[in-house]
């Protein structure tokens, strides 16, 4: 990290790098919608913590070429990434692009880091109260006979480890917000010393220098804040998680589409959108699909309870009458004979 920001990149190490910043947020991402338990991912403060790090250093990486460079070599100064990014999101309108920046920098700084700071700091904070109760539970089931030794010490183990766990994620919740913060001065810093750079250093006229340098510092923040806004949603998606050994993508469909007359109130409501102006298609297409899957979960149900009655009724039949013998209603007495020498 020293290296990077001390000596310059060059653009095609960039790109590399930028590249592997955007996809281990994507792993983070998916990790945490697949693993069962928080603790599952008990790395991720630290990973946390490295990435935000890595991503600051490749924007002081990215704002030197920006700074250095585009007034000679143009949109290509940083890289085919930031380029882009800047040029897919800007298009033929540069306000719009910057409009769509400033409103992912919202939803970042505002939204998602500030929600998942707060529920870091509630969770361990829930964490830490609870600990002496449920250390006391365990000594009172280690006492009564229903746990031995070892599940105790894991017990206990498994305690320690998630109140180490939430208190890591409330220390490096903290490292995300900093980040959006550091974010929107380098966007700041890029713009105002891109346009002083390029119309007194590069004799660039006011505004190509704008176009020039405000475009490489949209693709540059949004390539800095994309995976800032992927690591903080999986932050947020961790810390919500519930204790229980369940995968977050089969527990999400199973109780949203557990009552099936949730969906045949939804699509009444979009049926009943129909009668205003709305555009029709979209909510009769989306209303069709909720009556059908709410007729297709009311059917699996009517089978699954009639293959538990079923079941239980199997369960409940009589035995069948074993035979029965002569001996059970007689009073014989035992009769002995020896034969022997004697």
């Amino acid at each position: 990290c020293v290296l990077v920001i001390i000596v310059p990149l060059p653009a095609p190490v960039l790109d590399l790098l930028l590249a592997a910043n955007i996809t281990a947020a994507i792993l983070m991402l998916l990790t945490t919608i697949t693993v069962r338990t928080p603790l599952e991912f008990s790395v991720f403060p630290t990973l946390l913590l490295a990435t935000t790090l890595s991503r600051l250093v490749l924007n002081v990486a990215s704002t030197r070429l920006i700074l250095t460079r585009a007034g000679e070599d143009g949109l290509a100064a940083a890289g085919g990434v930031i380029r882009g990014f800047g040029q897919f999101v800007t298009g033929d309108n540069l306000v719009v692009g910057l409009i769509i920046f400033v409103i992912l920098i919202v939803i970042q700084f505002v939204v998602i880091t500030k929600g998942a700071t707060r529920i870091s700091e509630v969770a361990a904070r829930f964490a830490l109260d609870g600990m002496p109760g449920r250390q006391m539970a365990i000594d009172a089931d280690l006492n009564a006979g229903l746990i031995d030794q070892h599940e105790a010490q894991q017990r206990r183990g498994a305690i320690t480890q998630q109140a180490d766990f939430y208190g890591a994620m409330d220390g490096a919740s903290k490292f995300v917000r900093g980040d959006a913060i550091a974010g929107i001065v380098i966007t700041l810093t890029n713009i105002l010393g891109g346009l002083v750079i390029g119309v007194f250093q590069s004799g660039l006229s006011i505004a190509e220098a704008g176009s020039r340098f405000t475009t490489l510092t949209i693709g540059d923040g949004l390539v800095s804040q994309l995976p800032a806004l992927l690591i903080s949603l999986a932050a947020g998606l961790l810390v919500t998680r519930s204790t229980q050994h369940v995968e977050l993508s089969n527990e999400f469909l199973r109780q949203l589409f557990h009552r099936p007359q949730t969906l045949a109130v939804a699509a009444v409501f979009l049926g009943v959108l129909v009668l205003t102006n709305l555009p029709k298609l979209p909510l009769l297409a989306i209303g069709g699909g909720c009556v059908g899957l709410s007729l297709l979960l009311s059917r699996q149900q009517r089978e699954q309870q009639a293959a538990r009655a079923a079941a239980a009724a199997a369960s409940e039949k009589p035995k069948a009458a074993t035979e029965e013998r002569i001996e059970q209603y007689l009073h014989v007495d035992p009769l002995e004979l020896e034969i022997g020498v004697g």
